[in-house]
């Protein structure tokens, strides 16, 4: 099992503007049987993981619920589960959650999406091991943080799909040195 942030970001770095919109990402020309294309991503996915404004930004702009995984929702609110889904309410440290999660993508992988922050709390647990990040040509000059820690990552992968340069890395783990 392989916990993956996918996501797409400006050259500047940030995921939405600063109302969460995400207009400027559907505007690209990308090929979505290209390289590195959500339709093969999603196929490995066994579970979701996300924060409330992710989870609401879903309500807000699909007709009905797409996903078939159980999605797990990071949240100190109450809010509505879309007819047929299985969405999970959680609270707390991602260390604290993940093995249910982890049994609830009954063996295949964990897709954490959308905000870079809650993506951030699972690398700084050392639960994160790849990201995924789709570069659209297109400067935000603010918004929403693709993300909120530091890290070091090894590039695995490289390509261009239309307007977008697709990126896939691997998370260094921290390792002590012995001397």
């Amino acid at each position: 099992m392989v916990t993956h942030f996918y996501t797409a970001s400006s050259l500047d770095g940030f995921i939405a503007t600063d109302d969460h919109s995400l207009e400027w990402l559907f505007a690209q020309d990308f090929d979505a049987d290209g390289p590195m294309a959500y339709p093969v991503f999603i196929q490995r996915i066994g579970a979701l993981v996300m924060g409330s404004s992710t989870f609401e930004w879903l309500l807000r702009n699909q007709d009905s619920w797409e996903y078939a995984q159980p999605a797990w929702v990071f949240t100190h609110r109450d809010l509505p589960i879309p007819d047929g889904a299985d969405v999970r309410f959680v609270q707390g440290a991602p260390a604290e959650i993940i093995d249910d999660i982890a049994a609830s993508a009954g063996g295949k992988d964990i897709w954490v999406m959308g905000g870079g922050d809650l993506a951030g709390q699972f690398a700084e647990a050392g639960l994160l091991d790849e990201i995924w990040v789709q570069f659209a040509p297109v400067m935000l000059g603010s918004g929403q943080p693709l993300f909120t820690r530091a890290a070091q990552l090894d590039l695995i992968d490289v390509a261009r799909n239309r307007d977008f340069a697709c990126t896939h890395y691997r998370f260094r783990r921290r390792t002590l040195s012995s001397g």
